[in-house]
């Protein structure tokens, strides 16, 4: 089956687990063994080198809309055609690989299956599937999210108008949190925002959602450090209560060896795409966090990423799975155990 075989018809499964069932039943028909485990990964294969790709997605997938050079729905691209790519790169899994099809990769997942896989089965390397053709990620970005809830007594807004207003707290920290570094290998974002009763109440409860990034860990640590200072003294300052919840972390940092970074290189060549090394948030970081040797490579030409208006070129998850082919046959032979 060819790549934009498989993703004309996965494309337009939606949920982790029918994804996975659409999965599984592809390889059993191959005539391979399906293996999962508790938190809803699967993978193929019993080789030490570990090929992921994240089967969860940000929205919903729909039936696709088929255009000659572009197809278009959420989550065609990220990551569905990084799971076409890979399940049909090869017409049986590879001697020493295991292809790894994980969840909890988007949203607040926090690397739950990545995580799960590399802890239990501890290859010794991973190449994350996901992104862009050319993309070439050799650095972990790390994040931290936060959940910061202030809360007051509340009351009638004229009424009791010199009641403390948890809003004035939340005001405070949104500028905090807007003087972080950034956007020089750092980023912050305040990526949701709640609260209030009624236009002629106080707010007895507000609150927000963060998102902090950075490529280096000691700047990443120093940003989390400051949010949370700067929360309970916006608190203090306007006399309500501070509650902040961690809703995830990912670690920044880099095990990419020169093994993996020459063969990605080579294979970009051999497939004739333009590449580069970057940054990036995927499933890479929980190998790295574990010292695990790990690489992302890019599979795909497309825009429009967690929109409904995403699209894909086709014709570009040929040119992926001859990326990947040539990136093992490389690999095996200069990292041979």
């Amino acid at each position: 089956m060819t790549p934009q075989d498989f993703l004309r018809r996965f494309g337009e499964v939606a949920g982790d687990e029918a994804r996975a069932g659409f999965l599984a039943r592809f390889f059993e028909a191959r005539g391979e063994a399906v293996h999962s485990d508790e938190v809803g990964n699967l993978w193929v294969g019993e080789g030490t080198v570990a090929f992921a790709a994240h089967l969860d997605t940000v929205l919903a997938p729909k039936p696709l809309t088929l255009e000659e050079d572009r197809w278009w729905g959420p989550a065609v691209g990220d990551n569905s055609s990084g799971v076409a790519v890979l399940a049909t790169a090869w017409e049986r899994v590879p001697d020493g690989a295991v292809l790894v099809f994980t969840v909890g990769e988007e949203g607040l997942g926090n690397l739950r299956g990545a995580r799960a896989f590399v802890h239990a089965y501890r290859p010794r390397a991973f190449v994350a599937v996901d992104g862009y053709l050319g993309n070439v990620v050799t650095r972990a970005l790390g994040s931290v999210r936060f959940e910061v809830r202030f809360s007051g007594p509340g009351g009638h807004s004229w009424g009791d108008r010199s009641a403390p207003n948890p809003a004035w707290a939340l005001g405070r920290l949104v500028r905090a949190v807007q003087a972080l570094p950034c956007c020089e290998g750092a980023s912050r974002s305040v990526a949701r925002v709640w609260g209030g009763e009624a236009i002629n109440a106080i707010p007895r409860e507000v609150g927000l959602a963060l998102d902090v990034r950075a490529v280096e860990g000691a700047m990443l640590s120093r940003s989390e450090q400051t949010v949370r200072e700067r929360a309970m003294e916006a608190a203090q300052a306007e006399q309500v209560q501070a509650e902040i919840t961690l809703l995830g972390r990912r670690p920044a940092g880099a095990t990419a060896t020169p093994e993996l970074k020459d063969c990605a290189m080579e294979a970009a060549l051999a497939a004739n795409v333009a590449a580069e090394e970057g940054v990036g948030s995927t499933d890479m970081a929980a190998a790295v966090e574990a010292g695990v040797p790990a690489i992302t490579l890019g599979v795909y030409r497309g825009g429009g990423a967690h929109t409904e208006a995403e699209w894909v070129d086709p014709a570009s998850l040929e040119a992926g799975a001859a990326l990947l082919r040539a990136f093992w046959r490389c690999y095996r032979e200069r990292a041979a155990p």
